[in-house]
């Protein structure tokens, strides 16, 4: 499965701007059959005033009709109001038209998102060409037993607005996550700043060894990694640290 990173540089607050500039980004090279990501909050910024920012669905149908247009999968978190409040909800988008989401579980109390948002209370693993993909956004990447592969998904997708001053706990984590687990894991971050804090992208596609195989820099980037099935399947097959793994398991 080929996919694509869109690592931008997000206006604050400027849904337009944002949704243009990341359509003219997805068009550049795009392949019928690939996955799509965005970072977390792409429309927006990271805002913790929701009530100005939450989608009224024209980001989701944004994304539906990019999706059906290009034959893609996209994938990208938005603020949504839900009947408990606020949400920071990552939307998984087929080129049909369905859509599955999971709304983050960990929410960044330093930075106000649990004043201000309701936690998830599901773990999420979609399917896309084949891949199992466990869906996490941003401070989710912190909680390893929350990530623990259970033999239910082949790859991580992480989308986030992750600051500059705590990048190498960022390029640290992914690659533990895909070496513990097995799997792919695949971080997409923003760069460009905030009114809080300041982002220089390091998004990037790791294999199951650990090793990145495509990443991109601290600018705008576009960057394309390819997961590859039947090396995750030999390689847990030879080496089954997964099967091996402790008995105990979150109830979610």
């Amino acid at each position: 499965m080929r996919v694509r990173v869109i690592q931008s540089n997000t206006r604050w607050q400027d849904v337009g701007h944002n949704l243009s500039q990341l359509e003219a980004m997805i068009e550049l090279e795009a392949q019928v059959g690939e996955l799509v990501v965005l970072p977390e909050m792409f429309s927006t910024g990271f805002c913790m005033e929701p009530q100005s920012v939450a989608d009224r669905g024209e980001v989701l149908g944004w994304m539906q009709r990019v999706a059906a247009r290009l034959g893609c999968a996209i994938a990208g978190s938005v603020a949504v109001e839900v009947e408990d409040g606020y949400r920071n909800r990552l939307y998984f988008v087929k080129p049909d038209g369905v859509v599955e989401y999971y709304d983050k579980s960990h929410l960044f109390a330093y930075g106000g998102e649990t004043a201000r948002y309701t936690a998830g209370d599901r773990r999420v693993v979609v399917e896309w060409q084949g891949v199992r993909i466990l869906l996490l956004v941003c401070f989710d990447l912190r909680f390893p037993v929350f990530a623990r592969c259970r033999d239910d998904y082949d790859m991580i997708l992480c989308v986030a607005n992750w600051p500059s001053v705590r990048m190498e706990a960022w390029n640290i984590l992914l690659r533990a996550r895909a070496i513990e687990n097995q799997c792919y894991a695949v971080g997409v971050n923003r760069v460009g700043c905030d009114p809080v804090y300041e982002y220089v992208g390091g998004s990037m596609v790791v294999n199951p060894y650990g090793e990145v195989v495509a990443s991109c820099g601290d600018k705008e980037c576009i960057a394309v990694g390819e997961v590859d099935m039947e090396f995750v399947t030999s390689y847990r097959e030879k080496f089954s640290a997964v099967k091996s793994g402790d008995s105990f398991r979150l109830n979610l």
